[in-house]
């Protein structure tokens, strides 16, 4: 059970079922289905959506766990850019979830590669995760790779942990950093109160982002970032430390943006790595999105 106390004056007076959607990162009718399940509470009592928070007031959010069974597949069109019979790379939309979680128990990338790969996916993921050796956010896009046997699913795994994959990311920032090129050296872990938020703390484990600003604009920068670590959230944190969040982030950034852009301007690009069987360099990247494009094209014009 998640659990919040008010204390930011930007949270009083706020709606009771948007905090719980901002804070749980939920659509708004599972948060309206949790109000009226009693499993979201105010003050160790249920309450109203509408209700407006007050200073000091409890706030506690019980998400039910997903079953470890009735991961069905679903016809899901997935963008596949490479296929063998051990890896599989994708290109994931955004608004995707990559795996079942509460409040996304389907329509999510494993539904689709249990259609797709017919069982021939790496057990190891368990019921809920097959084939999943990495993830990148619901409404961050780009490519992905899948493990379709558990030979491949070790040997990523190895890569993984030894940070000798290539991940690169471009990603539209507020502002403008002060060099165009930098290295942000700070540790990431759980939020002590927000579940499902990261935070910066010494005592976490180590991240490491590279960023190079490629366009600027009057109000925003284009940058890609490299990854050096992957914790979770980690470009997004890191940009936030410095002052410049990922245009769009709903956790991170209190910024406002009138693109019509939902979530984060996230988007993995390249994936660099060795095939886990064969040992061959597998290369892969992608070009921006269009939502991507999109949203350069109107920031070219903010003032």
């Amino acid at each position: 059970m998640d659990k919040f106390i008010v204390e930011n004056q930007k949270d009083i007076g706020q709606r009771l079922d948007k905090l719980a959607q901002s804070l749980s990162g939920l659509t708004r009718n599972r948060v309206a289905n949790l109000i009226s399940s009693g499993d979201i509470l105010v003050n160790n009592k249920p309450s109203k959506a509408g209700y407006a928070l007050r200073m000091g007031d409890k706030v506690a959010i019980n998400l039910p766990q997903v079953k470890e069974a009735g991961v069905l597949p679903q016809n899901i069109p997935l963008d596949i850019l490479f296929e063998d019979d051990h890896i599989l790379i994708v290109n994931k939309a955004k608004g995707m979830v990559v795996h079942p979680s509460a409040g996304h128990e389907d329509g999510t990338l494993v539904n689709a590669l249990l259609y797709h790969c017919r069982g021939s996916l790496s057990g190891i993921g368990g019921v809920m995760r097959p084939g999943i050796v990495h993830r990148i956010d619901k409404d961050t896009s780009g490519i992905l790779v899948v493990a379709k046997s558990d030979a491949a699913h070790n040997g990523l795994a190895v890569q993984f942990a030894n940070h000798s994959i290539d991940r690169q990311y471009v990603a539209i920032i507020h502002g403008r950093p002060k060099a165009d090129k930098g290295t942000i050296d700070a540790p990431i872990s759980r939020h002590k109160i927000h579940r499902k938020k990261m935070a910066m703390n010494p005592d976490g484990k180590r991240a490491v982002t590279h960023y190079e600003v490629l366009q600027t604009f009057p109000r925003h920068s284009l940058i890609q970032a490299t990854l050096e670590t992957g914790r979770t959230h980690q470009i997004r944190v890191h940009m936030a430390h410095i002052g410049h969040p990922v245009l769009g982030d709903p956790i991170y950034s209190n910024a406002k943006q009138n693109f019509g852009l939902e979530g984060q301007a996230l988007h993995a690009c390249f994936l660099g790595f060795e095939h886990p069987i064969d040992g061959k360099d597998m290369l892969f990247g992608t070009l921006k999105p269009p939502y991507f494009e999109e949203v350069l094209a109107k920031i070219k014009n903010t003032k």
